[in-house]
């Protein structure tokens, strides 16, 4: 299961309602934006990106910061929890500054990153080389999101890594806010020793997941429409609340839990990466 992932145009939203009806909760949440605009078309017109994450790219990215997902994520975002260290993104979940003022994490208890694109993208390859952590009750991810706080329908296509178990992967997607495709694909590996390359092609047939240029996972739709709007590649790092048969329960050891991406790519419909 998968919740919308809520930007800074939906912190707005929020606080422009709760202005009106005085409402008061630690939990930031939206309801669906009711648009009566034609929903925008995945096309082959997309620009190639690539970010070796280096350093902060602002023209291309933006770190959320200031707001949490409400459940099942435990976290909230900071933006002092993306960092750029030794050539890689890396994004850190801990306890820090919430356990002496949870305020400052949203009224979560953790704080982690989330690093996502300014632009929207459609058909093509998204990949990624990236080292996840093992930890029981977190969950690593690259993904295409967009939703109700881009005046779209919920359509997504992820890359999950659940840290209980980093010798499999799971595909998932969503279309129209309709998900439970989650697929878990043996690695052969463990993905938290070392770095290896992830990702998938979207095209408006199928969906190919594939790591290190071998395919290990195909949709052609027959269990579901597949996505088709637009969306911003996005990766973070979450503990859960709530999901312990997923991900197994969450214990937080006093040392930061941090996951790794050395860089990340987009390549428009004509992509060959195999």
């Amino acid at each position: 299961m998968r919740t919308p992932r809520y930007g800074l145009m939906c912190l707005a939203l929020f606080l422009v309602a709760c202005a009106g009806s005085g409402c008061n909760t630690g939990i930031i949440r939206t309801s669906p934006v009711v648009t009566t605009r034609t929903l925008p078309t995945a096309s082959t017109e997309s620009s190639a990106i690539f970010s070796n994450m280096d350093v902060e790219d602002n023209v291309l990215w933006h770190a959320a910061d200031g707001w949490t997902n409400g459940n099942p994520f435990g976290v909230g975002w900071r933006a002092d929890h993306v960092e750029f260290l030794r050539g890689n993104l890396m994004l850190r979940l801990d306890d820090q500054p919430c356990i002496t003022d949870p305020a400052q994490c949203t009224g979560q208890p953790y704080a982690s990153g989330e690093y996502r694109t300014n632009r929207f993208y459609g058909y093509g390859c998204v990949e990624s080389r990236l080292q996840v952590p093992n930890n029981s009750g977190i969950v690593t991810s690259l993904f295409i999101y967009t939703g109700p706080s881009d005046g779209n329908q919920h359509d997504e296509i992820d890359i999950e890594f659940l840290g209980k178990d980093t010798t499999r992967m799971q595909a998932n997607y969503y279309t129209a806010g309709v998900g439970s495709h989650e697929v878990l694909i043996d690695l052969g590996f463990d993905a938290s020793k070392d770095f290896h390359r992830y990702g998938f092609r979207w095209s408006p047939t199928s969906i190919q997941w594939y790591v290190d240029g071998r395919v290990v996972h195909t949709e052609d739709g027959s269990r579901g429409m597949l996505p088709a709007v637009p969306g911003r590649i996005m990766v973070n790092l979450w503990s859960g609340v709530g999901v312990e048969n997923w991900l197994g329960p969450f214990v937080y050891s006093d040392s930061p839990i941090n996951a790794y991406y050395d860089w990340i790519r987009f390549t428009p419909l004509e992509c060959d990466p195999f």
